[in-house]
């Protein structure tokens, strides 16, 4: 028996009234997760007041009246008019360029069942704190704000490839420039036969997650509290055909919030080799990070005024420190021998937001860090390449949360998923 493939539902997107806002870039937002400075939200905040972070990031205290706030936002916006559903279902083409960067993909809600297991493949672990706090934000707004990024290998010029193709010659339903310079336009597909044609491409194919392992282990958990068909059985994404349009990965750093600089240099001396780099930028001391990791695993240290490369780790520590019953992929990840070797045995970092902080930005983790005069380190990694995470992902080997960070994301914000809307 066949594994069943992708199943890709078109639905009433929520969209924003361009009359109603001060421009459709400026009630953008970056995924919920990118959003990691204070002054990052406030900025997003202040740009309009209808700015979608207000619902995937609701400010309240106590912090269990955020979601409350959220949904009452998300009713009041509904009833105002500053969002409205599309008449029909729909799938949504989506467009981002920047230079010489273009990405295209379909927007729709994508089945969860039967069982996703071979059709959509996880490639990273997940902390069970963040599936909670999605879950009760789309629990109390009954909605899914923003899509997860996944992509599929099709052979990049028929079936849902030669649909968006022929799409983004007609005029969008909107475009926009959002301040990082992407350009953005959507599409509504509703044709049958157009819908149709997606439909028989996808349905031998299977999708990697290249961003949002969390909001997919929420859907899943969610659609679980549910009994019978029903919106809860659908999640909202973006896929993407990378044999068509390969998406860049980069990597996401850690920000150890309690570990002093010269504590965690300390810590590595004779486990690992660490050479300062002197009077250099932090450009360059990428360029010596990239250089190092050619050779095996390599990470640099920041956050005391300096750069500190650090390589060359122990065998007999790799071999008493990383579990053996992974894949020597698996094993050799800069990710996992951070985590098994450096956080777990070395520094003895807890696992938990107090002590670690993900940062997708190198230079706003370095920022962070020297912000503490050396009180807190930031960990910077090498990019890993979109074929190992793939190949892992077909073995059914989750690599390290946060190992990786695939672009460009979707804007949050172009369009939203009412689950309410569905029920009726």
């Amino acid at each position: 028996m066949s594994t069943p493939g992708l199943r890709l539902a078109p639905f009433r997107g929520l969209r924003y009234v361009p009359e109603r806002v001060g421009s459709l870039a400026a009630v953008t937002s970056p995924p919920y997760d990118v959003v990691v400075r204070p002054d990052g939200l406030r900025h997003l905040e202040t740009a309009d007041p209808h700015n979608i972070v207000r619902l995937i990031l609701p400010h309240a205290v106590p912090a269990a009246a955020r979601n409350r706030k959220a949904a009452e936002t998300l009713a009041e916006w509904l009833a105002e008019g500053v969002l409205a559903a599309d008449p029909e279902p729909a799938l949504y083409v989506y467009e981002q360029r920047r230079g010489d960067i273009l990405q295209r993909g379909l927007i729709g809600a994508l089945a969860l069942s039967p069982p996703a297991d071979g059709v959509v493949l996880p490639h990273e672990d997940v902390m069970p704190h963040l599936i909670e706090d999605r879950a009760a934000l789309m629990r109390a707004t009954g909605a899914h704000l923003e899509p997860l990024l996944l992509t599929y290998r099709g052979d990049g010029t028929n079936g849902a490839a030669a649909l968006i193709e022929a799409v983004v010659a007609r005029t969008p339903l909107l475009s926009t420039t959002t301040e990082d310079g992407y350009a953005h336009r959507l599409w509504a597909v509703t044709d049958p036969a157009e819908l149709a044609a997606v439909q028989q491409d996808l349905a031998h194919r299977q999708a990697l997650i290249a961003d949002g392992h969390h909001r997919w282990a929420t859907y899943l958990r969610l659609r679980g509290e549910h009994q019978g068909p029903g919106p809860w059985d659908l999640g909202l994404v973006l896929l993407v055909d990378t044999a068509r349009y390969p998406l860049q990965v980069r990597a996401i750093h850690r920000l150890l919030h309690q570990l002093p600089v010269a504590h965690a240099l300390s810590a590595l001396d004779g486990a690992f080799r660490v050479r300062t780099l002197d009077g250099t930028s932090l450009p360059r001391a990428l360029d010596a990070l990239a250089g190092a990791v050619q050779e095996g695993n390599a990470f640099l240290i920041a956050g005391d005024g300096r750069y500190h490369l650090v390589d060359r780790p122990s065998p007999a520590l790799l071999d008493r420190t990383v579990r053996k019953d992974r894949p020597a992929d698996w094993r050799a990840l800069d990710a996992t021998v951070l985590h098994a070797t450096m956080l777990d045995h070395l520094w003895r970092v807890p696992d938990s937001p107090e002590h670690i902080g993900y940062i997708h930005d190198t230079e706003a983790a370095v920022e962070h860090a020297e912000r503490q005069g050396g009180a807190a380190t930031a960990v910077l990694m090498h990019p890993v390449r979109e074929e190992v995470v793939r190949e892992l992902a077909r073995q059914g080997v989750t690599m390290p949360r946060k190992s990786t960070s695939f672009g460009p994301k979707p804007a949050t914000g172009l369009v939203l998923r009412s689950l309410e809307l569905e029920q009726g």
